[in-house]
């Protein structure tokens, strides 16, 4: 008999208002915020649930992003639970107290609704401000679609307030395509949703009298070292317990997560490598590809950008013959930054695939089923003919002329 889980009825929401309702249930007590598009209805479903008594928190409405996230820091190291969300340039804007944020050790949970940043001005998804995260310090989950959107912020509260980690956490969604979209989302019951993320139990909280501690102290060359490098063998060892933390979810939900997730990978010869809602449509491609044309093709999704997961990439890749590795961000004069991550993960791997690198969806532009064969196709040359028989960085999807970019020789 299949095991059943303690599981609410069907949903239909968005990833935002998925996202909200894992706020609620986790019983946050604070979420500081400035609205911004399209993140925004996170933090408004939040301050409505403590408008209509379903939550005994504070909603903290704040001038800027720069401030939402200081008064999260307040907040956290006062020795509370809080989250808040946001998009884009309010990222950027709160990219100074990230860094205060993970160098304090403030389990602050900041769900990040993927979007361009300007200029030229944009609202639409891609992953600027995921990459623009990515050496801050924080844990960083991706979701999706609306039901991992939920799932993820439940994980990510268990995560970062583990006692071994001690960290804040980001949860990444795709700006419109997920938070805007809306889904069947499964949710666990309230009961069984603040069970599995427990009480929380503050360390070092600055309103415990009994035991004063100093925050932001001021370190220089004597302890700044030791300090960061602490910092980053907490991230490092945090994998072992993010592991945990999506197996007791699985016994719970039934829902079972990664921190590398593959997509018939068994016998795969060519691969997809991609964030997002990328990987649900590459997926498809691969299926209807083997499906028609024979070819085997597979699909490395990482859930767990930071801390980027090495060794399951290169676990993953290591038999496959081409890999082509999508970036949904501006490579900003160098290779897209996922394709530099899976690179070095394959430079100690004994049998190393081709790798290609594609900039795709930017802004928003759609990435199709149809252009994903495409891509699957290329590396299915570049396996037959044993080399890189294109430009080793393209554009996929850009209007007009091709732009040839890094040339390689042709056999």
């Amino acid at each position: 008999m299949a095991k059943k889980y303690d599981l609410q009825e069907r949903e239909v929401w968005d990833g935002n208002f998925a996202a909200s309702q894992a706020l609620r249930q986790a019983q946050v007590d604070v979420v500081a915020a400035y609205p911004i598009t399209p993140s925004t209805p996170i933090v408004e479903n939040y301050g409505n649930y403590v408008a209509n008594g379903y939550i005994d928190g504070e909603y903290v409405m704040v001038e800027s992003e720069h401030a939402a996230m200081s008064g999260c820091v307040g907040a956290s190291a006062a020795g509370g639970r809080v989250a808040t969300a946001t998009s884009s340039q309010g990222f950027a804007l709160m990219v100074e107290v990230l860094y205060q944020a993970s160098g304090m050790r403030l389990p602050i949970v900041l769900n990040v609704v993927n979007r361009a940043l300007a200029s030229p001005l944009n609202v639409r998804g891609d992953h600027s401000d995921m990459y623009l995260g990515r050496d801050s310090g924080w844990i960083q989950l991706d979701a999706f679609n609306a039901q991992e959107a939920y799932d993820m912020v439940l994980c990510a509260f268990r995560i970062g307030e583990h006692h071994d980690v001690r960290l804040p956490v980001m949860v990444h969604q795709d700006g419109f395509i997920t938070s805007h979209t809306a889904q069947n989302v499964y949710p666990l019951s309230d009961e069984v949703a603040y069970n599995f993320i427990g009480d929380f139990k503050p360390v070092d909280d600055m309103l415990d009298f009994s035991r004063p501690v100093t925050y932001g102290a001021q370190t220089e060359e004597d302890w700044h070292f030791e300090h960061k490098a602490r910092q980053h063998k907490a991230l490092m060892d945090s994998r072992s317990v993010i592991d945990g933390v999506f197996a007791d979810f699985e016994k719970v939900s039934g829902r079972k997560y990664s921190r590398v997730e593959a997509y018939d990978m068994e016998d795969a010869e060519v691969a997809i490598v991609a964030l997002g809602t990328t990987v649900e449509t590459a997926a498809v491609a691969a299926k209807e590809l083997r499906a028609e044309e024979g070819i085997k093709a597979g699909v490395v999704a990482i859930r767990c950008f930071r801390p980027f997961p090495f060794d399951l990439v290169r676990d993953a890749l290591e038999h496959v013959q081409s890999v082509a590795v999508l970036d949904r961000s501006s490579p900003g004069g160098a290779m897209g930054a996922l394709f530099n991550e899976v690179s070095a993960a394959l430079y100690t791997a004994a049998n190393r695939p081709l790798v290609t690198n594609f900039i795709y969806g930017l802004g928003g532009r759609d990435f199709s089923v149809s252009e994903a064969k495409r891509i699957f196709k290329e590396q299915k040359a570049h396996a037959d003919a044993g080399h890189i028989t294109a430009d080793i960085q393209q554009f996929s999807g850009l209007r007009g002329p091709h732009l040839g970019f890094f040339q390689t020789k042709r056999g």
